[in-house]
């Protein structure tokens, strides 16, 4: 981190090439343009299940990104899988239209975090203890840590012609992606906030999602460079199958409560064929 002499940095952060400081002053959240940003997350997390920060990474490090996710395409792992909403085997003991028992497809490639280099744009300012402290902080969190999953820490996601992620709800409680390149055509990140909640299931009405009632279906813009923050434990969202040939290629950050958070060996193997090294 920059140090600092009131509200000004003497020096710019190692990550300044990647993040558009002047308009998302991660490096300075206790200045009023900081107090501000937090705000304004904490905002839209409440209102809407889910914030976006456009233009958070400059066109030249999301650039590099894209770039480097193509070219290390073939190291991405691909996995194409059929599951329910709750990544559960299905209820038998249901009716097939029911969320415990329907199946849907996801599909991807996922480049793990021991394959990208140490200069990758987004590696620096994952690393990086502002960026660490600003999600922490939008997210309302005393503190948050980076994970320690040496290939689930920061992912590179790509989704080619057909590919897609089906309705799901997430394990933890919220997310962090950058987009870099969205489809040429689908790819839309849509999801229903609040659907279910710590006190229900809601199973019916996440049936009726299932079986094609949109009316409560939000979808987040994408763009180059935008940062998104979103609560998916109770919010059900999916990413629509992609078309054409331009590849949707994002990033996820993936931050936890405990500086000991690593995926267990059943889920390593699903997100990335292979098992981490032991700590």
């Amino acid at each position: 981190m920059a140090e600092e002499h009131g509200s000004a940095p003497l020096s710019m952060p190692d990550y300044a090439d990647v993040v558009d400081l002047g308009r998302y002053p991660i490096c300075d959240l206790a200045s009023p343009r900081g107090e501000a940003l937090v705000a304004r997350c904490r905002s839209e997390l409440s209102e809407l299940g889910a914030c976006t920060l456009p233009g958070f990474c400059k066109p030249e490090a999301v650039e590099a990104m894209v770039a480097l996710g193509l070219r290390l395409s073939d190291e991405a792992f691909v996995s194409d899988q059929v599951h329910t909403v709750y990544f559960l085997p299905p209820d038998p003991s249901v009716a097939g239209g029911d969320a415990r028992a329907k199946l849907v497809r996801s599909a991807k490639r996922g480049i793990a975090y021991d394959r990208l280099p140490a200069d990758a744009p987004m590696r620096r300012l994952y690393e990086s203890d502002d960026m660490t402290r600003f999600v922490a902080a939008a997210l309302d969190k005393p503190v948050l840590h980076r994970s320690a999953d040496p290939l689930d820490a920061l992912q590179i996601t790509l989704f080619y012609e057909g590919d897609e992620l089906g309705w799901h709800f997430d394990n933890s409680e919220f997310s962090v992606t950058v987009m870099y390149q969205p489809a040429e055509a689908g790819g839309d990140f849509d999801y229903v906030a609040g659907l279910r909640s710590a006190d229900g299931e809601n199973y019916a009405g996440v049936s009726r999602v299932l079986a094609g009632d949109l009316g409560r279906v939000r979808r987040l813009p994408a763009e180059p460079g935008m940062l998104a923050l979103f609560r998916g434990r109770h919010a059900l969202h999916r990413v629509t199958p992609i078309e054409g040939g331009t590849p949707r290629v994002n990033s996820v950050l993936t931050y936890g409560e405990r500086p000991d958070m690593r995926l267990d060996d059943l889920t390593s193997m699903l997100f990335y064929g292979r098992v981490s090294p032991p700590p």
